[in-house]
């Protein structure tokens, strides 16, 4: 039930992203046009969006146990870091200068269109490289310190 669950919301969003002109490369550089033609439409979009989780995350909180899984998986981390704001500017300049950004690529990807094509399989590289190389520099940058000033023993350590 959770796989089919899965489909469903990502066919209903799949579907949002096509009719609200998300999947549209045009239509998002001309939201992100400020001092230009700027198409204001899915400033819309995004605040129906938002209403909408707003409400479906108010109605799951105070549920006592979520649907389709055993327990709820909130996040639970709230600080603001280094590799999160470095890739939310990686997004951002890749959104800027692509007009497009993962769900809408995913989505026009069943069109077969070759910068389409070459977009998803950068994305996809570069998740790979993150995975690879990214979490470990991350890693190695907060461990260094605690590496290099390592505690002292402790009398219950003997």
């Amino acid at each position: 039930m959770p796989l089919f669950a899965s489909f469903v919301c990502g066919l209903i969003f799949g579907a949002g992203l096509l009719i609200s002109g998300m999947t549209d490369p045009q239509k998002v550089l001309g939201f992100l046009d400020l001092f230009g033609a700027w198409d204001a439409t899915l400033a819309f979009v995004m605040a129906g969006a938002v209403a909408v989780a707003a409400t479906g995350f108010a109605i799951a909180q105070r549920r006592a146990a979520p649907a389709f899984s055993a327990r709820f998986l909130w996040p639970d981390r709230n600080d603001i870091d280094a590799p999160l704001v470095g890739g939310a500017v990686l997004f951002g300049i890749g959104w800027g200068l692509a007009g497009i950004c993962p769900g809408p690529a995913l989505v026009n990807l069943a069109g077969l269109s070759l910068p389409i094509v070459v977009f998803v399989v950068a994305m996809l590289a570069g998740m790979i490289g993150q995975n690879l190389f990214g979490k470990n520099l991350w890693r190695r940058r907060t461990l260094a310190p605690r590496l290099e000033n390592p505690p002292l023993p402790s009398r219950a350590d003997g």
